[in-house]
């Protein structure tokens, strides 16, 4: 049985894309069969990531959405991009990553922001998915804020992970989506505040967002220098392992597995 994964913020510049690439490599490493679909299809990024050259991809959630392919097809095993800073590849025999990107053509970007596309499509794509590529996890990245494909996302999920920063918006953000959360009774939540200075008492911040939110913190994450350094081209949890990051990552997988 997959385990469906929906990573989600209210806002965008979270950082959402970046943890949930880190978290499917770190399930990959752990002997996982991982798919991840990237449904920000109004800003798709998340193959950059995985070191995914656009101009080589075929097919694309797009495609499947218009009828132009089964969502398997668009499906691209990224198992060789979960590398160390040298480009030596790391993921265990067993362990697999399959990414569904979405397009960066900017012309199938306004199609779809024109003629939009039957959302239930997207839950049988998920569906099969899974079953398709018997995936262990089924990670989902979802477009920021609330929509009909985030409620889907959010319906049909195991987990739900919400990843905000240590800020006002992102608090009031959070608290909606929390509450529509629990009236479609997703059976985990757990919340990531991500992007937060390495000088702040993390264990305290932790303590505080729990007592707002009654809701587990499964990690605070630091912004650091080495983030900003690898550009979103690379993974720190296989770049920096003993990175506060990559811990961080790590317990979230914990909480996940468990």
């Amino acid at each position: 049985m997959t385990k469906i994964i929906s990573t989600h913020s209210y806002r965008g510049g979270t950082g959402k894309s970046n943890l949930t690439a880190n978290l499917a490599a770190g399930l990959a490493l752990r002997g996982h069969r991982v798919g991840v679909v990237d449904t920000d299809i109004q800003s798709p990024g998340i193959h950059t990531l995985f070191r995914v050259d656009p101009h080589s991809v075929r097919l694309t959630l797009n495609d499947y959405l218009w009828g132009k392919c089964g969502v398997a097809e668009a499906a691209i095993d990224v198992t060789s991009g979960v590398v160390d800073g040298d480009g030596t590849e790391l993921v265990p025999e067993g362990g697999k990553v399959f990414l569904v990107p979405s397009s960066i053509k900017t012309g199938e970007i306004a199609r779809i922001l024109k003629e939009k596309y039957d959302v239930e499509d997207l839950n049988t794509g998920f569906q099969s998915l899974c079953t398709d590529l018997q995936l262990d996890y089924l990670m989902i990245d979802t477009h920021p804020g609330v929509n009909e494909e985030t409620l889907l996302s959010i319906a049909i999920s195991d987990t739900l992970m919400l990843i905000l920063r240590p800020d006002i918006q992102d608090y009031q953000g959070t608290a909606v989506t929390l509450e529509l959360a629990r009236k479609l009774e997703v059976p985990q939540l757990l919340l990531v505040v991500n992007k937060v200075l390495e000088t702040v008492d993390f264990k305290d911040l932790s303590q505080r967002v729990f007592s707002s939110y009654r809701t587990p913190v499964a990690a605070i994450m630091p912004l650091s220098t080495e983030l900003i350094h690898i550009g979103s081209s690379g993974l720190i949890r296989t770049i920096y392992p003993d990175h506060m990051f990559s811990q961080g990552v790590e317990s979230i997988i914990d909480q996940i597995e468990n």
